[in-house]
């Protein structure tokens, strides 16, 4: 009975992981759209200016090199997005090896890239968040470059498993950002109303708070999720499997909030 009850806590728990992993490929798929719509189109049309559509002052006549940071950020946000899931599927890995192992190595140079030129936008050119938003920003870029780094250094020792882990925590930590406004755009969608920030300075402890749980808390739920994977205790698969349940109904409502309400409304 005992055995039956574990088999039916891990069937549940695999079952929840792959919900999560759906809601969250389709809600990047659309985010990555934006990205190119926004972006790369405008780009490609040399219209510029719509660059301080979502974020003022990205685009500066004049400044060279702060404008092609700023281009090269969004252009790898959009290829890290659509690159990022694809490294996670295990039937791909299997049957197509070569195009994990090349699209791996442009998604982790591109997580290095991007994790730099974030850096030098945040300190530079400034961001949203004020001072606050921009400490808790540069230290997600240095969770990217972390996790990067010891996901390629586990793959080139041939440490699979621990290279594989690595890639989960990468794949987290670069989501941070399309992270937030999910969850900003849910709690708008709770509330109706801009609770715990100034939207127009955008701070606020709703902002700071905010900033912890899509930068550092899925850090810890990735480490969660291999602790609950290889016990051998139901109650600690079933105690993930309801954390993860509750975070894949924030980001399918979230996600279908940021689509309406922030992501096609400026396209």
């Amino acid at each position: 009975m005992a055995k039956k009850y574990s088999v039916l806590v891990t069937r549940i728990m695999d079952s929840i992981v792959k919900v999560w992993f759906l809601a969250v490929w389709i809600g990047q798929m659309l985010f990555a759209y934006y990205i190119l719509m926004l972006y790369w189109k405008s780009t490609m049309l040399g219209n510029f200016e719509k660059w301080n559509t979502a974020t003022p002052n990205f685009y500066i006549k004049g400044d060279l090199v702060g404008n092609t940071i700023f281009g090269l950020h969004v252009a790898l946000a959009a290829i890290i997005t659509i690159l990022g899931p694809m490294q996670l599927i295990s039937q791909l890995r299997r049957y197509a090896p070569i195009f994990h192992r090349v699209s791996g190595r442009i998604y982790i140079f591109s997580a290095f890239i991007i994790s730099i030129a974030g850096l030098y936008l945040t300190w530079v050119k400034g961001s949203v968040g004020g001072p606050v938003g921009s400490v808790v920003i540069s230290m997600n870029a240095l969770i990217i470059l972390g996790c990067a780094f010891l996901t390629i250094k586990n793959a080139l020792l041939r440490n699979i498993d621990n290279h594989q882990r690595w890639a989960v925590h990468l794949f987290l930590a670069i989501s941070g950002v399309w992270l937030f406004r999910v969850f900003l755009m849910l709690w708008l969608a709770i509330f109706k109303a801009p609770v715990g920030f100034d939207p127009e300075t955008f701070t606020g402890p709703f902002l700071n708070a905010l900033s912890v749980f899509v930068y550092v808390f899925p850090q810890l739920v990735v480490f969660f999720y291999f602790q609950a994977k290889k016990s051998r205790t139901p109650l600690i698969k079933a105690v993930f499997s309801i954390l993860l349940l509750f975070i894949t109904i924030g980001i399918v409502i979230g996600t279908v909030a940021a689509t309406l309400g922030m992501w096609l409304p400026r396209l």
